[in-house]
């Protein structure tokens, strides 16, 4: 998959394209994508998307912005794993959001992305002010000689598939339910980095995940599994808070201790599933307790794995 920052001045060659910010690429995002490629095969031209850095929503309402499902290098290998051709990151700042509809058509989509054929989901707005719709967007497709799509929202089980929804399920702690939504099980990825070492002193030593965004969709102990690490899965126990035992620095990381696992695994690149929640995040007296807690937390992942396959989780 090319990967492009930012919109060509003028496009080389034409593409079938979709819009959108394809946070956490779900199974609603999956559904569009396998629609895109489907007409890439059929014209013999390029699938393309179109995603925007930052989310608009973290643009607009900085304080109230929605929890990231995924870091900008995780949508990229999630789209790179659906099939899709060309990837184009739009920077979303003050100039991008003054574009008006009918200038994010003719500069963007007709001479910066050269398009050939259009699809949306049925809710997409675009253009300051957010003025632009399927209707407009067809009548230009119809005048200048584009096709423009729209698909409905995906049903799953009988539920709305949305990045909100996911996140929902995230924050009540139903990771089976996310997993459902998502069509695999949420995880995080990261590179492994050099904490306080404070988990090796109490015999439960930990991998330090690095976090790109200070609010992480979820927070807990988990029961998870891991890869980077060898050719299968590895089963842990994980972390995600701000460590109000040790430090309540008040940002939240990643930590997961990693079962029978021993080795150095020091900027190691790992991708963490989260399989099952435990618990909340709580506050102990002593360094004592909380090693009585987690070593309680290590038996009820192990109990986990002893009656679910780490490949098959759910």
């Amino acid at each position: 998959m090319q990967v492009f920052r930012g919109i060509p001045e003028r496009a080389e060659h034409g593409c079938v394209l979709t819009i959108g910010n394809f946070d956490g690429v779900h199974r609603g995002h999956q559904a569009l994508l396998a629609r895109l490629r489907a007409k890439s095969l059929s014209t013999g031209l390029p699938a393309a998307v179109l995603t925007f850095e930052p989310h608009p929503r973290e643009y607009f309402a900085h304080e109230h912005r929605p929890r990231r499902l995924t870091s900008l290098r995780e949508k990229i290998l999630l789209l790179e794993g659906q099939g899709v051709d060309r990837l184009y990151i739009a920077r979303f700042n003050r100039q991008f959001a003054g574009l008006t509809a009918d200038e994010f058509v003719e500069d963007v989509l007709i001479h910066g992305l050269g398009v050939r054929h259009v699809l949306i989901g049925d809710d997409f707005c675009f253009g300051r002010g957010r003025k632009g719709n399927f209707s407009m967007l067809k009548a230009a497709g119809d005048q200048v000689g584009f096709g423009v799509e729209a698909m409905h929202t995906l049903d799953h089980e009988g539920e709305r598939v949305s990045s909100s929804a996911v996140r929902t399920a995230l924050a009540d702690g139903d990771m089976a339910h996310a997993a459902r939504l998502l069509g695999r099980p949420y995880s995080i990825s990261g590179r492994v980095m050099h904490g306080d070492k404070i988990g090796r002193t109490i015999g439960f030593p930990t991998a330090n995940i690095q976090l790109k965004h200070r609010s992480p969709p979820l927070m807990g102990i988990y029961t998870v599994s891991v890869e980077g690490l060898g050719e299968r899965p590895l089963p842990g126990v994980a972390s995600v808070g701000v460590r109000p035992t040790i430090n309540d620095a008040g940002r939240p990381s990643l930590e997961v201790h990693l079962f029978d696992w021993s080795a150095d695994c020091y900027d190691a690149h790992l991708r963490i599933n989260f399989l099952r929640k435990q618990r909340d995040e709580e506050r102990y007296d002593s360094l004592e307790a909380l090693t009585a807690q987690i070593a309680r937390d290590a038996d009820e992942a192990r109990a986990y794995f002893a009656h679910h396959d780490i490949q098959h989780p759910f």
